[in-house]
């Protein structure tokens, strides 16, 4: 809207961070990471406060009702299905990492969030390939709700389909990856 291209046209086609990084420039990259993180982090804290404001539960940070985590994963596996099938492109939307990762902060809390991001930043920094740290980040994200969260089987089975999805939004980039034809992240020097 703002730059007049389509990304779903320039570069891999995908609407995500990494396509909008390269095609968009470090602000259209970092705008739509701040939005697919904002649309996330609304679909697992709305329905608490929307509970919480008709007082069925407490409203207390990353201090929910086995109740209300089950809702916050429910929220998280259909906030990141709906991203990478979104209705609205034909269901071909993003790869979902952006919008896991505003998702996974209001549900595990700050400390596993950052070890979840750390993870993928590790990886994608190292290997240059973000990607993998998105594979390997999504492929965490269950064991890191049951360290959590342990025995609550609705919410990792839940953490468990988005995280699957996102992985499978990826396919590609792994079919490229074990090719070795998978291109390297770096960011055009565009200034937009």
């Amino acid at each position: 809207m703002f730059y007049h291209t389509d990304i779903r046209r320039s570069g891999s086609g995908n609407i995500g961070t990494t396509n909008a990084l390269r095609t968009l420039g470090k602000r259209g990259g970092v705008a739509v990471f701040l939005l697919d993180f904002a649309k996330g982090f609304a679909s697992a804290f709305v329905p608490c406060a929307v509970l919480a404001l008709m007082h069925l539960a407490p409203m207390e940070p990353f201090m929910n009702t086995t109740s209300e985590l089950a809702l916050q994963a429910l929220a998280f596996a259909c906030c990141t299905l709906g991203h990478i099938f979104s209705p609205w492109l034909s269901f071909k939307g993003g790869k979902g990492i952006a919008v896991a990762f505003g998702c996974l902060l209001p549900i595990l809390g700050p400390l596993p969030w950052i070890l979840e991001f750390m993870l993928f930043l590790i990886l994608a920094v190292v290997s240059r390939y973000v990607s993998l740290g998105s594979c390997a980040a999504a492929l965490s994200c269950p064991f890191m709700t049951a360290a959590v969260f342990p025995g609550n089987l609705w919410v990792i089975g839940f953490f468990s389909i988005g995280s699957l999805a996102v992985v499978w939004a990826h396919r590609g980039n792994i079919a490229r990856l074990l090719n070795g034809t998978e291109k390297p992240f770096s960011v055009r020097s565009k200034q937009r």
